[in-house]
């Protein structure tokens, strides 16, 4: 398996199958531009490739907060559904977790969907623990 840092936009649209399982929302034909604005504030699109084709993604930043010190935020992380189960996402967390360390972060956050049982199971296994309650509100102009 080898895993690597999508940065052409070849690379980055190769990463799309995979994470439209987990982003069905976005449609295809806006994937690259929405990941190279997201490259302006710090996202990076990391792919791991087995069997000569991608198996698992994901996208993070680093950051630093007066709560967490510097840290780096896993925004996605999937893998394929016919590829679950492998090891792949398992792999593809430990280079998340060792380049955060290589980058001076003192810690590693992500937020999972309160329904996805599952994902929470394998972030535990993983050594991961709950944290917090992440809250949210969709805004609209009379609201602001």
């Amino acid at each position: 398996m080898k895993i690597g840092q999508a940065g052409t936009d070849r690379e980055i649209a190769a990463c799309y199958p995979v994470m439209r399982e987990l982003r069905p929302h976005v449609p295809e034909n806006e994937f690259v531009s929405r990941v190279r604005r997201q490259e302006k504030s710090g996202y990076r699109l990391v792919a791991a490739e087995a069997e000569k084709e991608i198996v698992a993604v994901a996208g993070f930043r680093i950051g630093e907060s007066l709560a967490w010190g510097r840290f780096l935020y896993v925004d996605d992380l999937v893998t394929s559904k016919k590829h679950r189960s492998k090891g792949y996402g398992a792999k593809l967390l430990l280079w998340l977790r060792e380049y955060a360390v290589s980058e001076n972060c003192k810690q590693l956050h992500l937020d999972s969907g309160l329904q996805r049982e599952d994902t929470h199971r394998f972030y535990e296994r993983e050594g991961m623990s709950k944290g917090g309650f992440h809250f949210v509100e969709s805004l609209s102009p009379s609201k602001a």
